[in-house]
């Protein structure tokens, strides 16, 4: 089984998905790590990225992923996955990769963001990452608030992927 946390920036990506992997006593992988010097530097500088910035980086994530399954390994990612057709690139059909959709209102997230220190996403783009979301469905993702606390969040999604 693979898992990625998803959602804007501020959701709580990185926290609930290494609460996730130590609950599951897997691995952990922010996908934040397979962005390129290019995409990080446009983030940092408020630019917000484009498809053509993103899909390199998602089919690095992909390859990933599909490292893990060859191994047979549980494994926990997080990625923003803002739009379905992303979602599509880092599932591949693949019915073992399920999305955990984190989400806040954009009063909560820009707070959160207001907090925040030593990321290179300028809080400057949460707008324009609300703005691209595709909020999924629940035929695509299991959906928790982030107005819960981190360990009731990670409960409620066990609880969810013990149910599907």
């Amino acid at each position: 089984m693979i898992l990625i946390a998803m959602g804007v920036s501020g959701a709580g990506k990185s926290l609930v998905g290494e609460l996730l992997a130590e609950r599951l006593h897997c691995t952990f992988t922010d996908g934040d790590a397979f962005h390129s010097a290019a995409n990080k530097e446009k983030m940092h500088h408020g630019i917000p990225l484009t498809d053509e910035d993103r899909w390199p980086w998602l089919k690095t994530i992909r390859a990933a992923i599909e490292d893990k399954q060859k191994a047979g390994e549980t494994a926990v990612f997080t990625c923003s996955s803002l739009k379905r057709s992303y979602r599509d690139v880092l599932r591949a059909g693949d019915k073992d990769v399920c999305f955990v959709y984190l989400k806040g209102s954009r009063e909560v997230l820009s707070e959160r963001l207001g907090h925040r220190t030593g990321h290179f996403f300028d809080p400057s783009l949460l707008q324009s990452q609300l703005d691209t979301l595709e909020e999924p469905g629940a035929d695509e993702a299991i959906t928790v608030s982030i107005d819960l606390t981190p360990e009731q969040i990670v409960d409620e999604v066990l609880k969810q992927v013990e149910q599907r």
